[in-house]
């Protein structure tokens, strides 16, 4: 079978390698977020300083340098997207890799393993997809310039007057480079999330080899938990624009914590719902598990209870039968194996095994929620949504 490295192939992936950004050996995540941000984010700045529209001429939060929405999409967003690839691809390596290790599959399913890998190097590997984010990327670009146009008050990236709105140089180079950049790493990131978790879901129906008395309580798939807490540094990237847009929407008004609580547990929920598609298509195999264990186990402990009480009382006490029992026969206690079974968890994802998730997801949120909020407040915010 093919090693699945989700960073690799592409035409991005291959644009970079010619460019010498990438080895064939390393992703250089570190010198291409410096690259990729001072791209989107110090042209920009750059572009401010020579004219009239410093940032000690404009109002605070209309300067660049005061723009958490600059700060948000083309600093953070930006190098989390690049600065998570190497975390991520490790984990959904290595999480493959024990699948077929362990392994969880049967023999009988390895060929079909093996078609379904291709299949999703094929997706991660599409053209018509990193196309089609350079296109939705455009079009987000497309709305900002109109947005630009109909700006009643002057900023870094326009200049309002009586003849109408004039895009200043900044405002060119974010709308065509820094935006269109931004939405296409963060499309592009998500969409290789996807093809990882149609990846799993189609696992999800291949001949399992799972055992209910496994002590990760996941008959075996309890590894698969934890691997969205890979995507913590993504997850941070994304979280910080839709934080700062949180924040340009609420501009102007004041906000009160229930504001803040809603628009924390809607994020919190969107995000928890990415990473739970992925792995919920294996609460059929787990609860099919648990329900057959559990009937195994019981009709087992019937045999054995009632051998045992014949051998002490001489007899059962109900429905006695001289010939039930197979004299040579030894059945075995099920306790254990019973209890095993009925702690069995079908579900693999949980509150508790993505908190570095929820707390990446938040986060931004919560800087946000303490320019008007009291900080012990908004850490308690936080504390319910994570915890709870």
């Amino acid at each position: 079978m093919q090693e699945y490295l989700a960073y690799r192939g592409g035409p991005f992936f291959n644009l970079q390698r010619r460019l010498g950004l990438i080895w064939e050996a390393s992703l250089n995540a570190g010198r291409r977020a410096l690259i990729f941000v001072g791209i989107a984010w110090l042209v920009p700045l750059v572009l401010t300083l020579p004219g009239s529209m410093g940032p000690e001429e404009l109002p605070f939060g209309n300067s660049y340098l005061t723009d958490i929405g600059a700060w948000g999409k083309y600093v953070i967003a930006i190098a989390a997207f690049l600065l998570s690839e190497k975390q991520v691809e490790e984990r959904l390596r290595l999480s493959l890799r024990q699948f077929l290790a362990a392994p969880l599959l049967d023999p009988s399913a390895f060929p079909a393993a093996a078609g379904l890998i291709d299949q999703a190097l094929n997706r991660r590997d599409s053209r018509v997809a990193e196309w089609l984010f350079v296109l939705l990327g455009y079009l987000a670009a497309a709305w900002s310039l109109g947005h630009l146009f109909r700006l009643d008050h002057t900023s870094w990236a326009v200049v309002h007057g009586v003849d109408g709105n004039h895009i200043t140089l900044a405002g060119w180079w974010t709308t065509l480079v820094s935006l269109p950049l931004f939405w296409f790493l963060m499309l592009r990131g998500l969409w290789r999330h996807l093809v990882w978790a149609m990846l799993l879901r189609a696992f999800a129906g291949l001949r399992l080899r799972l055992v209910a008395s496994h002590p990760d309580s996941h008959g075996g798939l309890g590894f698969l938990a934890d691997y969205p807490n890979a995507y913590a540094v993504f997850v941070l990237g994304v979280s910080a624009a839709a934080a700062a847009a949180f924040a340009k929407h609420l501009s102007g008004q004041a906000l009160i914590p229930s504001t803040l609580t809603t628009g924390m547990m809607v994020w919190l929920a969107f995000v928890v719902a990415l990473f739970a598609f992925s792995l919920s298509a294996f609460r059929k195999p787990l609860r099919e598990l648990k329900e057959a264990s559990l009937m195994a186990c019981s009709t087992q402990a019937t045999q054995y209870q009632r051998k045992l009480e014949k051998k002490m009382l001489g007899r059962n006490t109900v429905a006695d039968n001289p010939d039930e029992f197979d004299p040579a026969a030894e059945p075995q206690d099920p306790g254990k194996l019973f209890e095993s079974a009925r702690k069995l968890s079908p579900t693999l994802t949980s509150r508790s095994s993505i908190v570095p998730l929820a707390a990446a997801a938040l986060l931004p949120y919560a800087l946000v929620g303490f320019s008007q909020i009291p900080f012990k407040e908004v850490l308690s915010i936080v504390k319910k949504l994570i915890l709870i």
